[in-house]
């Protein structure tokens, strides 16, 4: 009880962070807009565009609030136009906010540095000036240049995610990746498997592209067809209508799917397993099945999305019953919609399994020739193509199974090259493949990161 008591306590005190969080960012946006709109000198529109103000503000909260009293719920309602712009505005206030401060952070620090040099430091006179960006410091070119630079550092957020929400969010893209399976059979090799994941259809997600991305997936003529979880975001997503449009896939293997944790989170795994069973196809919940082509078997493994902790904040082992479904003398494929269950496959022995859970962080940037994206947070497995060793002995945590100069990233070179994959791969490797999915979780926005239709080929290592 003491734990559950601490974990609950914990999940309240992060909610009540991010919420004052929101509270302080739309507090510095808001301040500002009204105060730009008293120096307006007919008092008409002064009036005007400070009511809208208060009405934006008690739009903002009155949102909020909803989302967080909703089990489960949305800090947005999804499907209109203005819980887009909600969205879009509460995401990007907070980056911009971000971004504004570190300048002035810059700032303070490099005029701290100058005057340290000299010898002085700044006047206290100064220092309330410059704590709170007031235009009053000396050095007007010093003074243009940072206020230049907050201008960019707090538009940039939101020209990118005007520009992530409008282009890239339904910028569909297929990816083909060859997998080299240790030991797979000569019937196997060039078995070709379509995956989608991370739907989250609603209204960012409406019903016609979902169908454009079956219709997509079809074209590409794969033997299997699998949906790794996550196709609605909460309970009142249309589920039906989804797994409706995913039916359509067309595949001589079959369509099989796994639950993902929205899934949980609206209650709803056992209603999608009815509805994709009334639809012709199965939601593999810890199930496995034998597929048979070009008359070699192939075991494919489906689970319930695996959780990290249970309620009372204790962690939980991944995987557990799944090993007396695993075969031995057939490949297994894996359906697990949360990829941190990779390094228990690769102890089981199961050659590839197929996630997705990521969405690849949804937004990506370069910084000093490195990729940065939300999803390190969670995970070491963002996105794309992973290896590890066959059967090797998983660790509670990534950076501990494996040595430093081992450390597990993503496969960048040819597969289709046996001389390249025999020289950087060991003699028997299991691999992971994470889907970028399709749909977006928070802010309706994606950036470096466009929504993905896997097209996996079987090879012979």
């Amino acid at each position: 009880m003491q734990a559950n008591w601490g974990f609950i306590l914990f999940r309240a005190a992060l909610l009540s962070v991010i919420l004052f969080l929101v509270y302080l960012t739309q507090r510095f946006w808001f301040v500002r807009a009204w105060r730009l709109a008293g120096r307006i000198g007919r008092p008409a529109w002064r009036r005007g565009l400070r009511g809208a103000c208060v009405a934006c503000a008690l739009l903002i909260l009155l949102s909020i609030l909803r989302g967080a009293t909703a089990p489960h719920g949305h800090m947005f309602s999804r499907g209109s136009w203005l819980s887009a712009l909600l969205g879009l505005w509460v995401s990007s206030a907070f980056v911009a906010l971000l971004a504004i401060k570190l300048v002035r952070g810059v700032e303070w620090l490099w005029l701290r540095l100058k005057n340290r040099k000299a010898g002085l430091l700044p006047h206290p006179v100064l220092l309330p000036a410059l704590q709170t960006g007031a235009d009053t410091l000396p050095d007007p070119s010093r003074r243009y240049f940072f206020q230049t630079a907050s201008f960019f550092a707090g538009a940039v957020p939101f020209v990118g995610a005007l520009y992530g929400f409008a282009a890239e969010r339904l910028r569909y893209q297929i990816e083909r990746v060859e997998v080299p399976i240790a030991n797979l059979p000569a019937a196997l090799d060039g078995l070709r498997i379509v995956q989608l994941s991370d739907i989250h259809i609603g209204g960012y997600m409406p019903r016609e592209q979902v169908r454009r991305a079956v219709e997509m997936a079809n074209d590409l003529g794969a033997e299997l067809a699998v949906i790794t979880g996550d196709f609605i975001t909460g309970s009142n997503d249309p589920l039906e209508e989804c797994i409706a449009e995913l039916a359509r896939l067309r595949a001589p293997l079959g369509v099989w799917g796994c639950n993902g944790n929205h899934e949980i989170y609206a209650d709803a795994e056992d209603s999608a397993a009815e509805i994709f069973r009334r639809r012709g196809m199965r939601l593999m919940r810890r199930k496995n099945v034998q597929l048979t082509w070009r008359g070699q078997p192939l075991n494919l493994i489906g689970v319930d999305y695996q959780r990290e902790r249970s309620p009372s904040g204790r962690r939980l082992p991944k995987l557990v019953g799944v090993e007396r479904l695993v075969r031995r003398d057939a490949p297994n494929i894996l359906l697990s919609h949360n990829p941190n269950a990779f390094l228990r496959a690769a102890e089981l022995g199961i050659e590839l399994t197929l996630a997705g859970h990521t969405h690849g962080g949804q937004v990506q940037v370069e910084i000093l020739e490195r990729k940065w994206s939300p999803a390190r947070f969670i995970t070491d497995f963002v996105a794309g193509l992973y290896s590890r060793p066959l059967a090797a002995p998983s660790e509670p945590s990534l950076a501990a199974s494996l040595a430093p100069d081992a450390k597990l990233k993503s496969l960048t070179f040819d597969l289709r090259s046996p001389a390249s994959s025999s020289s950087l791969l060991p003699p028997a490797s299991c691999f992971l493949y994470v889907n970028r999915g399709l749909g977006t979780i928070g802010a309706p926005v994606r950036i470096g990161v466009p929504p993905e239709i896997s097209l996996l080929t079987l090879r012979r290592a």
